[in-house]
């Protein structure tokens, strides 16, 4: 114990002075349990300990959250004076944070502190006699009072994502047993310079003392991801058909990139394979004819991590609008404002990431404003963009608090679209969130067929995701999709100009709606077969000319790459062994061909689709690196890590070394930059993973 203490009062000798004033005590207080006070624990949100608050004074609530910690504390704490220390040190926290959450004072809160503070008091006194000199040189300094103001902060909610993986007393237990290091390494990418490091197994929790709220949790229990196996090998004999939905979406790309600048791996269900490599724009040729609004493009490949194999792999480029073209846009955005959302990388970069979008907008175009938090409200009706400087005002008045009320505030982005509904323009609500909805529609299928049903209408659905603990993925991309929509992640401002400045004629305007891909696989020339992603949008066979199954949309130039991996009919790769009593003419088809490629979409606004078709032949075959595109094998260097990433069994001996050096090599003309971070992610993969 006693060198316990030795290095403690090292570590603060070393510690910045915090002074306090009576004036910024009794803000910060005031400020807190007013917070606490407007909330009560009614709506889940990712929090598997308490229900959310929701904004309800009830000070048995506030008593018994804190009774509950005192229960699991009493005999850990030995401080006597802790519970009085409660009033000083709110103020180790910088009183600019809790100002920061415009919460309105609540007439309770001093009395709510005082109760608490004599429930605690009698239990701490009774350990007094006992520690003696120890527990007097302890509170006098400045280890009670971050400690203890931890656990009010955390029983205040203004910590709430702290408490996603484990329960109040187990943390509150660990940062007792743990030791204060004030000047602990930054976490990536914030401006803050004053950390206390809690560890938490082979994790780190970041509580930001100075300065406003960061998260804390990087992909815990709160965001949640659905599970879903990678597709299986199939025998081209016995299942010689593949049929799935397009999907331009790269929300798992961006959540994989947060997690990892935070230092962790992302679990394996947030990897879509597919959004990994569609989140690369590739020069795949130029469709010249908007009626027939794609370029096929196939390449037969030798496969870097078996060679017994090959990769098929199919490049799509969409016709791209141009300017003096486009129509007229009719936007919403749809803002969460909810107090989850103080965060800086949730509502602050929110709002930047809008207003570079709004740098993109035609003078004509419409843009219209929805927050919601305990209820939604019109924060902007709408508006031409030539009032930037009316629509930026809006955005910046917009604050965090208060409940999600995530199915109201759809409605009435939804009215607002029809308000401004452009007939001969694109009609759009985007929706901008940390996570799912616990007020009004919040039921999943019921949102889903809402939105389907306003879809029919005319106006579409888009997704951003921001910030991580609270971010429910599937429902984004339920929502998106039914939308007519696509769905990104914005962990950064650079990710937002890539997604709504580099890329806004893709994300706003489509070229082609329920996009569709079916392969036929020659069981004469191909063993069997195996698709490398999209699993979340795999299609029956029959689905591919039902006009009513909805799938993919494809805004302008948006590229889209699928690969299969092969097994020629007579490599040694094979692995199911082949039928004794079978016609060995397996295929009436060409022997030449390794499969038939149908696309099938609608141009906007159409309801009949639309087939384009060709065979994929030896003439696609190509049987050196050197002439192959550079694009088409970075794509198969990001196919290969995302495999890695899913612990997928037929990687072979493939490693992070090897997706490293091919990527390295297929660079190629890298002009924003996108594939030089993505060798950086695998290297920071490769070493997390040791």
């Amino acid at each position: 114990m006693s060198e316990r203490i030795d290095k403690l009062k090292q570590v603060f000798r070393e510690a910045p002075e915090i002074k306090a004033s009576s004036e910024a005590k009794q803000a910060a207080i005031s400020a807190a349990m007013a917070a606490f006070a407007e909330e009560k624990a009614t709506n889940h949100q990712g929090n598997d300990i308490d229900s959310r608050l929701n904004g309800q004074d009830d000070k048995n609530i506030v008593l018994a959250t804190f009774s509950r910690w005192r229960e699991s504390m009493k005999l850990k704490y030995l401080l006597p004076g802790a519970a009085a220390l409660a009033t000083v040190t709110l103020v180790a926290v910088n009183t600019t944070q809790f100002e920061s959450l415009h919460r309105p004072h609540s007439p309770e809160a001093d009395d709510i502190l005082v109760a608490i503070e004599n429930e605690a008091t009698p239990e701490l006194r009774g350990q007094e006699n006992t520690a003696g000199s120890l527990s007097a040189e302890i509170s006098s300094s400045n280890l009670a009072v971050e400690e203890h103001t931890r656990a009010v902060v955390d029983a205040s909610r203004l910590k709430r994502r702290v408490s996603e993986k484990k329960h109040q007393q187990e943390i509150a237990s660990t940062i007792v047993s743990t030791g204060l290091n004030p000047m602990a390494t930054q976490v990536a990418k914030t401006p803050y310079d004053f950390y206390a490091v809690l560890p938490k197994g082979d994790e780190t929790a970041y509580f930001p003392i100075d300065g406003e709220d960061f998260p804390v949790d990087a992909d815990g229990p709160g965001d949640r991801f659905e599970q879903h196996a990678s597709n299986p090998l199939r025998l081209a004999q016995d299942t010689p058909v593949s049929t799935f939905s397009i999907d331009v979406d790269t929300a798992s790309y961006g959540y994989l990139r947060a997690s990892l600048n935070r230092g962790r791996l992302p679990e394996e269900s947030a990897v879509r394979i597919e959004e990994l490599i569609n989140y690369f724009p590739y020069d795949y040729p130029v469709p010249v004819n908007p009626d027939v609004p794609f370029s096929l493009n196939t390449t037969v490949i030798a496969t870097p991590w078996n060679v017994n194999t090959r990769l098929l792999h199919v490049g799509i480029r969409g016709y791209e609008l141009m300017q003096h073209v486009k129509p007229k846009a009719n936007l919403v955005f749809l803002i969460d404002s909810s107090g989850s959302m103080s965060q800086p990388d949730k509502l602050p970069l929110l709002i930047s990431s809008f207003k570079l979008l709004l740098s993109t907008l035609d003078v004509e175009d419409t843009v219209s404003i929805v927050s919601y938090a305990g209820s939604a409200g019109t924060v902007l009706e709408p508006t031409k963009a030539a009032n930037r400087a009316t629509i930026i005002n809006a955005l910046s008045k917009l604050q965090a608090g208060g409940s999600t009320a995530g199915g109201e505030g759809i409605e009435l982005a939804y009215q607002l679209a029809q308000q401004g509904f452009e007939a001969e323009g694109i009609n759009r609500v985007i929706l901008a969130t940390d996570g799912d909805f616990n007020v009004g529609i919040s039921d999943p299928e019921q949102l889903k067929q809402y939105i389907k049903r306003k879809r029919e209408s005319g106006v579409f659905l888009s997704v951003l995701g921001f910030g991580m603990g609270n971010y429910h993925d599937a429902l984004m991309q339920s929502l998106a999709q039914n939308g007519n929509g696509n769905a990104a992640y914005i962990d950064s401002l650079s990710e937002a100009r890539k997604v709504l400045v580099d890329e806004a004629s893709s994300t706003l305007f489509p070229i082609a709606n329920d996009v569709k891909i079916q392969l036929e696989f020659n069981p004469a020339v191909v063993s069997e077969y195996r698709l490398i992603g999209y699993e979340t949008r795999r299609l029956i066979r029959e689905d591919f000319n039902n006009d009513k199954v909805d799938a993919g949309d494809i805004g302008s130039g948006h590229t889209v790459t699928a690969i299969y991996e092969i097994t020629p009919v007579d490599s040694d790769a094979r692995r199911v062994d082949a039928l004794r009593y079978q016609d060995d003419d397996r295929a009436a088809g060409s022997r030449s061909e390794y499969a038939y490629l149908k696309l099938r979409y609608k141009l906007p606004g159409e309801n009949q689709s639309h087939l384009i078709e060709r065979p994929i032949s030896y003439t696609d075959r190509l049987n050196t690196p050197a002439q192959t595109s550079d694009d088409v094998r970075f794509s198969v260097a990001v196919a290969a890590y995302g495999q890695l990433l899913k612990g997928n069994v037929y990687m072979e001996n493939y490693t992070y070394d090897d997706v490293i050096a091919l990527a390295l090599d297929a660079r190629g003309e890298d002009q924003f930059g996108y594939r030089n971070e993505f060798i950086s992610l695998v290297r920071t993969t490769q070493s997390l993973s040791k």
